[in-house]
């Protein structure tokens, strides 16, 4: 059985596509605000990442979702390949350079605070990202979604939103709270890719999923996830040791005075450009005293 998602009507167009437009003519606005003829000015690469996330994100919001295999695309582009491109536009950081000194530092406390330094840890991002499919999957949630145009609306704005937070926990190059290593983040996304293995696997073979669906159906959609979902979990890591700066101990700074003579120690000496002739200048010196003059 074939059900069709309530929020694509028939011949109708989502105006929700037309926010991905808006929101990339305010980042070209705002690009082009920082052009300087004496400088670098804003990189183009960036501007062409957000430009593409935007696309992706279009995409997605337009793809006919008539069967499983639609949802599934929508998903992997609105969730997964979109977050990424938009990302690495870094667009936080273009806000802040457009912004007054007075409001760019607020939103810098705001991203300092506490409650931004949970959400944007890699493990937040995971648990919303891959939890949010177990959830969805698993329970009877893509069930409703699919006769609540309001709930698929809610649902597809929650895999953009976790899967920017979890994109940008992991290889973000905008500011944000203390990241864990790059070790640990590679681990995060091992773990990602497994979940979603797992949720894969689990939608390919029918158990203990909650999907009006046929097997067909659930068979190319777990196909998709499988495997375009791996390619984008790939090119978050990438993206990641693209901007991996490994941190080097700091060198010991070399001493400007020479090492103590040992021997000099033994006989009570602590400073090391004194000299055993210096250190004795009680004594007399040969050739100095009475009976040393030669007459």
């Amino acid at each position: 059985m074939t059900v069709a998602h309530a929020g694509h009507a028939a011949g109708g167009f989502p105006v929700t596509a037309l926010i991905p437009v808006a929101l990339f003519w305010a980042y070209l606005a705002a690009a082009l605000r920082l052009r300087d003829p004496a400088g670098p000015g804003w990189p183009h690469a960036r501007t062409a990442s957000f430009g593409l996330g935007a696309l992706l994100l279009t995409a997605g919001l337009l793809w006919p979702a008539g069967d499983f295999v639609g949802h599934m695309w929508q998903h992997l582009l609105i969730g997964m390949l979109a977050p990424l491109a938009l990302v690495l536009g870094a667009p936080v950081t273009l806000l802040l350079r457009t912004l007054d000194r007075r409001t760019g530092r607020r939103l810098v406390h705001l991203l300092r605070h506490p409650v931004a330094r949970v959400l944007g840890h890699p493990v937040t991002g995971l648990l919303l990202t891959a939890g949010g499919l177990w959830l969805l999957y698993l329970t009877p949630l893509y069930r409703a979604s699919l006769d609540s145009p309001v709930l698929h609306t809610l649902v597809n704005l929650h895999f953009l939103l976790s899967g920017c937070l979890f994109a940008w926990s992991i290889a973000g190059p905008d500011p944000g709270p203390h990241r864990p290593r790059v070790p640990v983040r590679l681990v995060v996304i091992g773990v990602g890719v497994a979940a979603h293995a797992t949720i894969a696997q689990l939608l390919y073979a029918g158990l203990f999923v909650d999907v009006p669906a046929t097997a067909a159906e659930l068979r190319a959609g777990a196909t998709l996830m499988y495997y375009l979902g791996d390619l984008a979990e790939i090119a978050l890591a990438l993206a990641l040791l693209a901007t991996w700066r490994p941190e080097r101990s700091p060198r010991r700074r070399r001493s400007t005075h020479p090492r103590r003579p040992r021997r000099l120690e033994r006989h009570g000496c602590h400073d090391a450009h004194q000299t055993p002739t210096a250190f004795h200048r009680g004594s007399r010196e040969p050739g100095r005293d009475g009976a040393g003059v030669r007459a």
